[in-house]
């Protein structure tokens, strides 16, 4: 005999038709963030002769993977992603542990000048020095043409220690002051207790400071010249600028005739398989982080938006 749920909610006909067309909704909105990504996929695996055409659009046709093969042959591709992967790595460290000590230092009253530094640092959220001033300042920091330029400038991002803030104002004072009498100074209190507790929003932090830090190429075209410090997204980012060329470059480069060209369009580069495959590999890698903060993300953003 089945056990009906006395908590059961009865839904009327208006509820179950809201509910399908609520799912209907989101469900096409769902396709049509995940097709774009879809599209460049199908696109780089498919004959680049009918990709060129624009002849692939739902499924793949001729499937091959030398496209992947050729761009990842390319000249100074594997120092760039390690280039991409080490600022990634230290930025984002770097990052998280600044925002998430500087966003408890803005929460302590015993703080020499709090409320000053605070309001100077949210000042510079809104004004900026430009592009020629900052230039020269990392220049005269010695900055320029270091690996450190990618890192030293990102630290310090005030709409993070704001967030970091306003997360640590919903922990109990309680604990910290349990704490100062049991004899623990800031630090022990900050890496053994605040750190701890706030893993939710440090991971969301974290998901912002690594996609920043992933597709950032603009400061290697101000800061960098030495071919050795260009991260991936700025060395990919001159192929795509130079699809033309390129795919001219690997053709010549294959030791094929014009004849064999000919017989294999299906895997002849193209600028248009050159640009998707790109931008596979730019964007693949960092699609890799999400799982593993995506359970914290919500609730990092959201404990503490919300007082009362």
């Amino acid at each position: 005999m089945a056990i009906r749920n006395k908590n059961a909610i009865k839904m009327t006909p208006n509820d179950v038709i809201f509910n399908i067309l609520n799912y209907l909704f989101f469900g096409l909105f769902t396709l049509i963030c995940i097709y774009p990504f879809y599209y460049l996929i199908i696109n780089t695996i498919s004959a680049n002769d009918l990709s060129k055409n624009g002849d692939i659009m739902f499924y793949p046709r001729g499937i091959h993977f030398k496209n992947y093969i050729d761009i990842l042959k390319l000249n100074g591709l594997a120092n760039s992603a390690l280039v991409s992967v080490a600022r990634t790595v230290v930025g984002t460290s770097a990052t998280v542990l600044a925002s998430g000590f500087l966003g408890f230092m803005f929460t302590q009253n015993k703080m020499w000048g709090r409320k000053f530094w605070y309001r100077f640092m949210i000042i510079t959220m809104y004004f900026n020095a430009g592009i020629i001033p900052v230039y020269m300042t990392m220049k005269n920091l010695h900055l320029t043409n270091t690996f450190w330029v990618y890192i030293i400038p990102a630290i310090v991002q005030p709409f993070n220690i704001i967030l970091v803030k306003t997360f640590l104002e919903s922990i109990p004072a309680s604990l910290q002051e349990a704490a100062e009498i049991d004899g623990a100074g800031v630090l022990t209190i900050f890496f053994k207790i605040i750190l701890p507790l706030s893993t939710p929003i440090l991971a969301t932090i974290a998901i912002f400071a690594a996609v920043g830090q992933w597709n950032s190429f603009q400061d290697t075209l101000l800061y960098v010249t030495d071919q050795k410090l260009y991260p991936l997204q700025y060395v990919l980012y001159t192929y795509i600028n130079q699809a033309n060329s390129l795919a001219s470059l690997i053709k010549n480069s294959s030791g094929l005739s014009g004849e064999a060209i000919a017989a294999n369009l299906a895997t002849t580069q193209t600028p248009v398989s050159i640009r998707m495959t790109v931008s596979v590999i730019v964007v693949f890698p960092i699609l890799l982080v999400y799982p593993f903060f995506q359970r914290y993300f919500v609730k990092g953003i959201m404990i503490g938006a919300v007082k009362g």
